[in-house]
């Protein structure tokens, strides 16, 4: 099984969503989504539950779980989603930061963009990473 880790503070919106478009676009049983934060909330967000609903994804029985290097070390690669500063144990070689703006606090409109553009980055995602050829 390849891991593809998407991290945030939290593990409470950004990486639980990206988590749940990979694991709901990806048909290829070699690769799982899985996803972790730093300091995990003790639970998802209600506004992810609601914009992910929207999208026909429940996350209700997701939960927030803690980044350890086990994670970081099983990973096939790493996506942060704006905390790459404060992810000291994902390695560099390994970890792309998309530095995509922080939600929290602000109307869930900033939820939907940042959850669509997470939609975009996951389906590129998946068509380079998963279904690429090796050369």
């Amino acid at each position: 099984m390849k891991y593809i880790l998407f991290v945030c503070t939290e593990n409470s919106a950004r990486s639980q969503i990206a988590e749940a478009f990979f694991n709901f676009y990806n048909k290829n049983p070699q690769y799982l989504g899985i996803s972790a934060g730093i300091q995990p909330a003790s639970s998802v967000k209600p506004d992810a539950l609601i914009v992910m609903q929207e999208k026909g994804i429940d996350l209700s029985k997701a939960q927030p779980k803690l980044l350890t290097s086990e994670m970081t070390n099983k990973a096939e690669k790493i996506f942060t989603m704006g905390c790459i500063k404060t992810c000291p144990i994902t390695p560099p070689e390994k970890t792309e930061d998309w530095n995509l703006d922080d939600p929290a606090g602000k109307p869930i409109d900033k939820l939907r963009e940042v959850r669509d553009e997470i939609e975009t980055r996951v389906k590129k995602l998946i068509l380079t990473i998963v279904y690429s050829k090796p050369d």
